[in-house]
């Protein structure tokens, strides 16, 4: 299987419905669970916009855009950034998919990304940089976590290949 790491303590898995949400986007638009049915959505979560990994990967989907486009499949990024700060990374960097905001990390606890981690023997909460695949009837075809960036384009080109008909 290619990317898939499973672990039976994530709330989400390959199989598994994605729960149902509502979030805001760059210009502010509602977006709910609803409006991700119909096409196969890419949906991945990052920690922060504007930092070098993490344009990185947001650059990495602009630019396969055309690829994923022909199956299509629709990119959306979620990060706890605000509204403002995603149109200014969009603008920035010419991203040409949508980014909701999760200011309360509401959509990112619905979606099991946050994680303990241990920095200096300090735990602390932080976001797990995760890629679901998700299909028209919003259940979970494929996901790769954590991501590893190198590839991940590659990666999830091939499962939109294999899990999307």
């Amino acid at each position: 299987m290619i990317g898939i790491e499973v672990h039976m303590e994530y709330k989400i898995n390959v199989g598994d419905a994605i729960p149902e949400f509502k979030s805001i986007d760059q210009e502010g638009f509602e977006i709910t669970t609803e409006d991700l049915f119909g096409s196969p959505v890419v949906l991945y979560f990052y920690p922060q916009d504007e930092t070098s990994t993490c344009t990185k990967e947001a650059c990495g989907f602009r630019d396969n855009m055309q690829r994923l486009a022909q199956e299509d499949v629709v990119i959306i990024g979620v990060s706890p950034d605000s509204p403002a700060s995603h149109q200014k990374f969009i603008n920035k960097n010419n991203l040409n998919f949508t980014l909701l905001s999760d200011e309360k990390a509401e959509l990112c606890r619905k979606f099991d990304v946050i994680r303990e981690t241990d920095a200096n023997g300090q735990k602390k909460l932080s976001l797990e940089r995760t890629t679901f695949l998700i299909d028209r009837d919003g259940i979970v075809q494929w996901l790769e976590r954590p991501v590893h960036i190198e590839g991940h384009i590659d990666r999830v080109s091939e499962a939109v290949k294999q899990y999307i008909r």
